[in-house]
């Protein structure tokens, strides 16, 4: 459930930056099981994904067979890492980037932030989600974990739910390191704020539930104070 509501909200955000019916070149750095990356297909944009794992790769694969030849055309998955984008493709190649659960998996991600800038085109939207730093205290403090909560106010390091160490990225970071790239920040998002204690496995609830649930995620993530402790942020950066 956690995943599909994030994937919903973050589409919203990124569709509302474009007119309805505009067609976009799209890279998906680090597109995992390609989910984003079909939905953004079945939309009609011409979608690349790239993805350092091949297991993960095979099963994205193993996705866009069982689609349409009409979106299978315009699709293509690639093995590799988003710090080798100029391996691939030429600078300005595409006219949105995605970047979305990554960064928290590379120690220093500045040099790779810089390399995916330069895929965009003027004007072209650098996307990234991220664990929030200023929101890690939050969800050991409300499943009462209060010494996890107090060693979690000055950390940047925490461990996942899969149990894989991890890093969080705080605003003001970002904000320098979106600016020092070409691509200063242009809008910013807080996702996960009343859902991330949610089980992975809890299935969505029924359509207009759901419906009320986005709606109150989406109104959160807008709006201050309670998007600045969301679980994960939502940034987006415009190359000048």
């Amino acid at each position: 459930m956690r995943q599909e509501l994030v994937a919903r909200q973050v589409d919203e955000q990124i569709a509302a930056r474009y007119p309805v019916g505009q067609r976009l070149r799209v890279l998906d750095v680090g597109m995992g099981q390609g989910t984003q990356a079909l939905r953004l297909a079945r939309a009609g944009h011409k979608v690349t994904g790239l993805e350092a794992d091949p297991d993960m790769l095979r099963v994205a694969q193993e996705s866009l067979a069982g689609e349409p030849a009409g979106i299978r055309e315009r699709v293509r998955f690639l093995e590799g890492d988003g710090r080798e984008t100029g391996a691939h493709f030429l600078p300005g190649s595409f006219d949105v980037v995605l970047c979305h659960g990554v960064l928290m998996y590379v120690p220093e991600p500045d040099q790779m932030l810089a390399a995916l800038a330069r895929m965009l085109a003027p004007g072209g939207l650098l996307s990234l989600l991220v664990r929030n730093g200023d929101g890690l205290a939050m969800r050991a403090g409300l499943g009462g974990n209060w010494e996890g909560a107090l060693a979690a106010f000055d950390a940047t390091e925490y461990t996942n739910r899969i149990g894989l160490s991890a890093r969080a990225d705080r605003l003001d970071g970002l904000t320098s390191t979106l600016a020092g790239i070409g691509a200063p920040l242009h809008a910013w998002y807080g996702v996960r704020v009343f859902t991330d204690t949610v089980a992975n496995d809890e299935p969505l609830p029924a359509a207009q539930e759901l419906d009320r649930l986005l709606a109150a995620e989406d109104r959160a993530g807008r709006t201050d104070p309670y998007r600045g402790v969301a679980a994960l942020l939502h940034v987006c950066g415009v190359r000048g």
